[in-house]
Protein backbone atom coordinates (compact mmCIF):
# COMPACT_ATOMS: atom_id res chain seq x y z
CA UNK A 1 0.00 0.00 0.00
CA UNK A 2 1.70 3.29 -1.20
CA UNK A 3 0.95 6.59 1.23
CA UNK A 4 0.77 9.42 -1.10
CA UNK A 5 1.52 12.99 -0.39
CA UNK A 6 -1.78 14.22 -0.92
CA UNK A 7 -3.21 11.54 1.81
CA UNK A 8 -0.57 12.85 4.53
CA UNK A 9 -1.37 16.45 4.10
CA UNK A 10 -5.12 15.50 4.72
CA UNK A 11 -4.80 13.53 7.68
CA UNK A 12 -2.10 16.39 8.89
CA UNK A 13 -4.84 18.64 8.11
CA UNK A 14 -7.88 16.42 9.81
CA UNK A 15 -5.52 17.07 13.17
CA UNK A 16 -5.08 20.31 12.93
CA UNK A 17 -8.63 21.23 12.09
CA UNK A 18 -9.51 18.75 14.98
CA UNK A 19 -6.98 20.35 17.37
CA UNK A 20 -8.23 23.70 16.58
CA UNK A 21 -11.88 22.88 17.12
CA UNK A 22 -11.18 21.30 20.43
CA UNK A 23 -9.82 24.72 21.85
CA UNK A 24 -12.42 27.21 20.64
CA UNK A 25 -14.87 29.36 21.35
CA UNK A 26 -18.24 29.23 19.63
CA UNK A 27 -17.07 32.05 17.45
CA UNK A 28 -13.72 30.82 17.17
CA UNK A 29 -15.17 27.35 15.75
CA UNK A 30 -17.57 28.98 13.25
CA UNK A 31 -14.06 31.06 11.96
CA UNK A 32 -12.69 26.91 11.98
CA UNK A 33 -15.85 26.07 10.02
CA UNK A 34 -15.65 28.62 7.30
CA UNK A 35 -11.58 28.34 6.80
CA UNK A 36 -12.39 24.48 6.39
CA UNK A 37 -15.41 25.36 3.85
CA UNK A 38 -13.25 27.96 1.61
CA UNK A 39 -10.32 25.75 1.95
CA UNK A 40 -12.29 22.44 0.69
CA UNK A 41 -13.84 24.85 -1.87
CA UNK A 42 -10.91 25.71 -3.12
CA UNK A 43 -10.04 22.18 -3.44
CA UNK A 44 -13.38 21.71 -5.48
CA UNK A 45 -12.11 24.20 -7.91
CA UNK A 46 -9.10 22.60 -8.64
CA UNK A 47 -11.21 19.15 -8.79
CA UNK A 48 -12.86 20.30 -11.67
CA UNK A 49 -10.61 22.04 -13.26
CA UNK A 50 -7.99 18.85 -13.86
CA UNK A 51 -11.36 16.77 -14.69
CA UNK A 52 -11.47 14.85 -10.85
CA UNK A 53 -14.54 14.12 -10.84
CA UNK A 54 -14.90 11.65 -8.09
CA UNK A 55 -13.14 13.91 -6.21
CA UNK A 56 -14.74 16.45 -7.41
CA UNK A 57 -18.17 15.10 -5.68
CA UNK A 58 -16.58 14.41 -2.21
CA UNK A 59 -14.97 17.89 -2.15
CA UNK A 60 -18.72 19.13 -2.55
CA UNK A 61 -19.99 16.76 -0.42
CA UNK A 62 -18.39 17.55 2.43
CA UNK A 63 -18.82 21.58 1.64
CA UNK A 64 -22.27 20.47 1.23
CA UNK A 65 -22.21 19.15 4.97
CA UNK A 66 -20.72 21.96 6.30
CA UNK A 67 -23.04 24.14 4.88
CA UNK A 68 -25.65 21.88 6.61
CA UNK A 69 -23.73 21.73 10.15
CA UNK A 70 -24.15 25.61 9.87
CA UNK A 71 -27.21 25.58 9.06
CA UNK A 72 -28.49 23.21 11.91
CA UNK A 73 -26.82 25.12 14.65
CA UNK A 74 -28.66 28.46 13.85
CA UNK A 75 -31.47 29.05 16.41
CA UNK A 76 -33.94 30.34 14.45
CA UNK A 77 -36.40 31.49 17.09
CA UNK A 78 -34.49 33.48 19.24
CA UNK A 79 -32.06 35.12 15.95
CA UNK A 80 -34.90 37.00 14.46
CA UNK A 81 -34.65 38.13 10.35
CA UNK A 82 -30.97 38.00 10.53
CA UNK A 83 -31.14 34.38 10.97
CA UNK A 84 -33.51 33.79 8.97
CA UNK A 85 -31.64 35.20 6.32
CA UNK A 86 -28.29 33.64 7.29
CA UNK A 87 -30.22 30.28 6.72
CA UNK A 88 -31.83 31.29 3.61
CA UNK A 89 -28.26 31.70 2.66
CA UNK A 90 -26.60 28.82 3.54
CA UNK A 91 -29.41 26.82 1.75
CA UNK A 92 -29.34 28.95 -1.44
CA UNK A 93 -25.16 28.33 -1.22
CA UNK A 94 -26.31 24.59 -1.15
CA UNK A 95 -28.53 24.81 -3.88
CA UNK A 96 -25.66 26.44 -5.99
CA UNK A 97 -23.34 23.42 -5.10
CA UNK A 98 -24.91 20.84 -6.00
CA UNK A 99 -25.87 22.79 -9.28
CA UNK A 100 -22.38 23.24 -9.72
CA UNK A 101 -21.38 19.69 -9.27
CA UNK A 102 -23.88 19.02 -12.29
CA UNK A 103 -22.82 21.83 -14.39
CA UNK A 104 -19.01 22.22 -13.52
CA UNK A 105 -19.67 25.72 -13.27
CA UNK A 106 -16.70 27.52 -12.39
CA UNK A 107 -18.61 31.27 -12.04
CA UNK A 108 -21.74 29.04 -10.25
CA UNK A 109 -18.80 28.51 -7.74
CA UNK A 110 -16.64 31.25 -7.42
CA UNK A 111 -20.54 33.12 -6.55
CA UNK A 112 -20.20 30.37 -3.66
CA UNK A 113 -16.66 30.98 -2.53
CA UNK A 114 -17.29 35.14 -2.54
CA UNK A 115 -20.12 35.06 -0.18
CA UNK A 116 -19.19 32.69 1.67
CA UNK A 117 -15.79 34.66 2.05
CA UNK A 118 -18.03 37.97 3.42
CA UNK A 119 -20.02 36.03 5.59
CA UNK A 120 -16.44 34.70 7.01
CA UNK A 121 -15.07 38.48 7.32
CA UNK A 122 -18.21 39.38 9.06
CA UNK A 123 -18.06 36.42 11.65
CA UNK A 124 -14.34 37.40 11.85
CA UNK A 125 -15.54 41.11 12.86
CA UNK A 126 -18.02 39.58 15.69
CA UNK A 127 -15.43 37.85 17.11
CA UNK A 128 -12.89 40.85 16.87
CA UNK A 129 -15.66 43.08 18.62
CA UNK A 130 -16.41 40.29 21.37
CA UNK A 131 -12.40 39.20 21.63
Amino acid sequence: MTYSMNEGYDSYRSVDLEARAAAASPYELVLVLFDGLLDELARARGHIEARRFQQKGRSLEKCMNILNGLSSALDLDAGGQVVQDLARLYDYCIYKLSEVSVSLSLDGLDEVVGLLGTLREGWAGVHAARG
